[in-house]
């Protein structure tokens, strides 16, 4: 047997085998002398690097580490908060780094010292942490893939990848003491596909958070922010992970955003206290005329509750009342207690009867105005025991004294009220004292209408017609004494204050004068009551 051609052959087989494994695992010898991207395809070959399978180091005792990612983002642009949808949007660099010892080239390429830098193709060829936003609505990639990847991998194995994103974010708003809000709006990342024991998400220890200096917001100001590391369990309830439960690494950055307020303030608050100030026109003008002042009260009502849906259009319906509803309500009640007070004058104005004051001041002015039936009530009771003994008929009959002569004197039909009555009565009377018997009236020039008091309780004599020698004026003045003594007795026998209403000392208003208090009164105390309530709800809204 020829042993040296089986040996030869044997050689050969194997110098094929190895040849054949070269060109399948391409070798790493001689790395300086090879491009970037021959340097990447030797090192992301698929016998030496698996994309599908993270990188993975060990402890010196042997235990499986996690991979660390480390974050970073800088916020190019915030768009304002989008009340009615509860979002908003950024657009951002969100930076990532790790490790993977796969991709370290500092012993195959020594000379080469500076990182590589590629874009999307570097990046697909690369195994990536798959992180997403757990708060997203909507998200994509700034401009073109190409422009807006970049990734580099450093000689010791660090790769960086660089995303610009463009971001919808939900933002659970508190609208409470909506405009004078303040909001907190958090931006989420969490890993989607390892756990923490294999991938755990970390910031970076300097600045992980940054701004763009030129970023402002046109209704609210960015007042700080903070980041945060935190770990989220995932159950079979909750599947934002897919259908794995476990514990998953997070990151969380807040801004703290403060509402402007100048824009309600100029578009809802000044307006509205516009507003219900000219509600307060009304108080100016006459209670019986009904035609300016309900037009300017319904006016004004209508236009302040079309400036309040304008503004309430923009904000969610929410179950908790809100601020700005606190100020609606307020105001609405203004203008419509303005519209009430002029229908409360209006049915004053159109009395006809005079309301007796006992002071002229608010209470009694008041308390008479809104109780008159009980006084009216009493007078008329007086005025009905007054009547009864001051016309008792007459026991004598002038038929039986045998004259047919007597005299009968047509009046005139006069209303007078019983105030006006009780009035004359007591001047005259006192009047009486300290004149001369011929005169019945005082010296103020308050009389009594004779030809009433001899229509109403003059009695000619017993004798029938006029005794010779008297006079009609003495006939008149007889009946007025009579009167009074009349008047007197039944007070004495009724009892003081027991049926009657003593007006000595009280002052009569008309319903006219009334209308006019009550309207006076009005121009001081709504203007009073608004500010009051303005004191109280400015003090809430930045103080509480």
């Amino acid at each position: 047997m020829n042993w040296s051609l089986i040996i030869s052959i044997l050689i050969s087989c194997l110098q094929g085998g190895q040849s054949a494994f070269d060109e399948d695992c391409p070798t790493l010898a001689d790395g300086d002398s090879l491009s970037q991207t021959q340097l990447l395809d030797r090192l992301t070959h698929g016998c030496r690097y698996d994309r599908l399978e993270r990188p993975i180091t060990y402890t010196e005792t042997g235990t499986r580490l996690p991979v660390d990612v480390y974050m970073r983002a800088y916020i190019y642009f915030m768009q304002n908060l989008e009340a009615h949808d509860l979002q908003f949007k950024i657009y951002a660099l969100l930076q990532l780094r790790y490790l993977d010892p796969r991709l370290n080239f500092r012993n195959v390429s020594p000379k080469r010292r500076q990182p590589i830098l590629g874009e999307q193709q570097l990046r697909d060829s690369l195994w990536m942490p798959h992180i997403f936003l757990a708060n997203e609505r909507d998200s994509s990639i700034l401009g073109t893939t190409e422009k807006d990847i970049l990734t580099s991998i450093s000689p010791d194995g660090t790769v960086i990848v660089s995303n610009r994103i463009k971001a919808t974010l939900y933002c659970w708003l508190n609208l409470k003491k909506f405009p004078f809000d303040e909001q907190d709006c958090s931006t989420v990342l969490e890993s989607w596909m390892y756990n923490t024991s294999e991938l755990v998400l970390h910031w970076e220890q300097k600045r992980p958070i940054t701004y763009d200096p030129a970023l402002h917001l046109t209704e609210f100001l960015l007042q700080r922010s903070w980041s945060n590391e935190t770990v989220i369990n995932a159950d079979l309830s909750d599947l934002r992970h897919g259908a794995f439960a476990g514990n998953y690494s997070s990151l969380s950055f807040t801004v703290h955003l403060t509402r402007v307020v100048g824009f309600y303030l100029m578009d809802y608050f000044f307006p509205s206290m516009l507003i219900v100030a000219i509600s307060w026109v009304s108080f100016w003008l006459q209670a019986d005329q009904a035609p300016p002042r309900i037009t300017l009260g319904t006016s004004t009502m209508l236009t302040f509750i079309t400036l309040a849906s304008a503004q309430g259009k923009t904000l969610p319906k929410v179950s908790y009342i809100k601020v700005s509803e606190v100020w609606f309500l307020g105001c609405t009640i203004f203008i419509f207690g303005s519209m009430v007070e002029f229908a409360f004058v209006n049915t004053i104005w159109r009395r006809k009867q005079n309301v007796p004051v006992k002071k002229l001041n608010s209470k009694h002015i008041l308390k008479s105005t809104l109780s008159p039936h009980l006084l009216r009530r009493r007078s008329h009771a007086r005025s009905r025991s007054f009547s009864g003994m001051a016309r008792q008929p007459d026991t004598s009959s002038l038929a039986g004294a045998g004259f047919n002569n007597y005299l009968t004197v047509n009046l005139p039909i006069t209303t007078i009220t019983e105030g006006q009555v009780l009035g004359q009565m007591r001047e005259g009377f006192k009047s009486e004292k300290r004149k001369t018997s011929g005169q019945a009236m005082s010296a103020s020039g308050q009389k009594l209408d004779i030809s009433f008091v001899e229509s109403a309780f003059a009695r000619p004599p017993l004798g029938g017609g006029l005794a010779p020698g008297q006079s009609a004026a003495a006939v008149s003045e007889t009946a007025n004494s009579q009167m009074y003594n009349n008047n007197r007795s039944e007070g004495v026998g009724m009892g003081a204050g027991a049926e009657e209403m003593d007006f000595t000392g009280w002052t009569t208003l008309t319903s006219q004068e009334i209308a006019m208090w009550i309207d006076s009164r009005a121009r001081l105390v709504f203007p009073v009551a608004f500010l009051v309530f303005n004191m109280f709800f400015w003090t809430f809204v930045y103080c509480i």
